[in-house]
């Protein structure tokens, strides 16, 4: 189900892809390595290729042959099964010269690296970034954050990551009120936890959607990630809630944030909310289909309020829609101690590596290959790659067009597909993400009405800056830490262990079926019998070694 979120997620942000593929053979014979009659490289890659993209035949493959003297042999493997075949491929030692892959669909893990990188199957990039990548390299030095990513504990970079700043997804546990309702009722946005469940309760007990019928669902969500789960954005007005692993930091030390007096807190006012009525059940249990029905009802508009990352997760916004703009956001409340946090994280920026050279490459294909993408560090390398290439994808700018980022200056205009237009098969699209930092997607076109299909973008963005700030002032980067390879298989056991006790008990806690004041040290016992202990001095210890 996490699938088909990012699915969701990736058609509402500005480069659209398919997570389903196919498969498609090479035709090129020549030996990886070798150069042929023209000057050029033949360069075997292992990829993953979008449905709607032939690779060999590709705008933009043909592009950047030209441009850097290369010649493909490509391995082409279809989404499902794709990890599983690079892992066949490396273990059986007949791999390529490199691998160039989705980081949503597939990627190296850190741990991939840093086995491979000591066996020497990858070649560390360094020497070679420093020579012919001065794009790749500023940016690094532009964003510390990147280097960290980048780098392994040895000082070697063994891959690179898809840093794609997306802004909308940095936020990712929002909420979305019916506007219209508050209208009706003559109501303000809530401001405070105490004023959020009275606008609940008079959700639930004044008929705004004026049917006569007592049948308005005050609050609901659903159980998958990106930000539809409910209680993160109401946890945050008590203490900080990362909705993944419950960490925060306090003076540069990593503690468990459901061990503390203010988690047990925000779990009795979210009970209070549950005990009410204003809290539909299903939000802990039901998919994300199940939670657009209560959206998309067809015989009255029920939902009052709905978490999400974004709203077309519960309602359709399609063009001719009658509920889309009801749904506004509600910036982050603030509890009874003052608090008023945002979860924030690096907005699909992931660990691990979406690029890596091994040593079958020859040094002309090593060359060749860090040259090509270094392009895609450029403005126009990854337009060009990631959205497709200018004049069949996108255009410059025009009188009149605005940006998505506020003063930024437009400098992509993307140009829409006709209905019944046949794919331009120009760009690579998820296969080319190198580098999407925050000032690059904001030079985007996007419409300036927030209601119409073509500024949803900014419906997203502008919401994402009521959230902007309230994230804590130390935050745990789970995202670019690198944890010791010896210790990396114990982390992971100890996280899911921690991360679903946690879950379910909070869940049991807020339905009543654990009693707060009588089981709670119960609880606290539970997570110690876990090893919490030992889960955080195996972070503190990576978070030290990363910073």
């Amino acid at each position: 189900m996490k699938k088909s979120m990012v699915t969701l997620l990736m058609l509402v942000v500005a480069f659209t892809v398919v997570m389903s593929g196919c498969s498609n053979g090479s035709s090129s014979t020549a030996q990886p390595g070798s150069s042929e009659e023209g000057g050029k490289v033949n360069i075997s890659v292992f990829a993953v290729q979008d449905s709607s993209i032939d690779i060999p035949t590709n705008k933009f493959t043909a592009f950047v042959e030209d441009k850097f003297n290369i010649k493909f042999n490509w391995e082409i493997n279809p989404s499902d099964g794709a990890k599983e075949k690079r892992q066949i491929s490396l273990a059986s030692g007949d791999y390529p010269d490199a691998y160039l892959l989705t980081h949503y669909i597939d990627q190296f893990s850190q741990a991939d690296l840093l086995k491979y990188g000591k066996q020497g199957v990858l070649v560390p990039l360094n020497d070679l970034i420093d020579q012919y990548a001065p794009n790749i390299k500023a940016a690094m030095e532009k964003n510390p954050n990147l280097k960290t990513l980048n780098t392994a504990p040895d000082g070697n970079i063994y891959g690179l990551v898809a840093y794609t700043e997306c802004f909308h997804c940095s936020y990712p546990s929002k909420m979305w009120i019916n506007t219209e309702w508050l209208k009706k009722l003559n109501l303000e946005m809530p401001k405070t936890t105490e004023e959020f469940k009275n606008m609940l309760q008079a959700f639930k007990t004044q008929d705004p959607n004026g049917n006569g019928k007592a049948d308005e669902v005050p609050l609901s969500g659903s159980i998958e990630e990106f930000g539809v789960r409910i209680i993160p954005f109401l946890m945050n007005a008590f203490v900080y809630d990362d909705d993944r692993n419950y960490l925060q930091m306090e003076n540069g030390k990593v503690q468990s944030a459901a061990i503390t007096p203010e988690w047990k807190e925000g779990l009795t006012y979210i009970k209070s909310l549950f005990d009410a009525g204003l809290i539909d059940p299903g939000a802990f249990t039901q998919n994300a289909e199940a939670f657009k029905k209560i959206g998309e009802n067809a015989d009255a508009e029920i939902l009052g309020a709905g978490a999400g990352m974004h709203p077309a997760i519960f309602i359709n916004i399609d063009e001719g829609n009658t509920r889309s703009a009801h749904y506004n956001p509600l910036p982050p409340i603030t509890g009874p101690q003052g608090v008023s946090y945002a979860t924030h994280d690096a907005g699909g920026v992931s660990p691990g590596a979406k690029f890596v050279i091994t040593n079958k490459a020859s040094e002309e294909a090593q060359i060749a290959l860090i040259k090509m993408v270094d392009y895609m560090f450029t403005p126009e390398g990854q337009t060009n790659g990631a959205s497709g290439m200018k004049g069949i994808d996108w255009t410059d700018p025009v009188d009149g067009d605005v940006a998505l980022g506020k003063d930024a200056k437009p400098v992509v205009k993307q140009i829409p597909m006709a209905e019944g237009e046949a794919p331009r098969n120009a760009g690579w699209s998820g296969m080319a993400h190198f580098y999407m930092p925050k000032e690059y997607r904001d030079t985007f076109v996007q419409g300036t009405d927030i209601y119409a299909s073509n500024g949803y973008e900014r419906r997203l963005y502008d919401a994402s800056l009521l959230y902007e700030g309230h994230e804590p002032k130390e935050l745990f980067p789970i995202w670019s830490v690198w944890i010791d390879p010896n210790e990396i298989d114990e982390a992971s056991l100890l996280q899911t262990n921690i991360r679903n006790y946690i879950e379910q008990n909070e869940l049991q806690f807020i339905t009543g079926n654990k009693d707060l004041n009588k089981d709670w040290d119960a609880y606290v016992k539970g997570l110690q019998n876990l090893k919490l202990d030992r889960y955080l001095e195996i972070l503190q210890k990576a978070y030290d070694t990363s910073k």
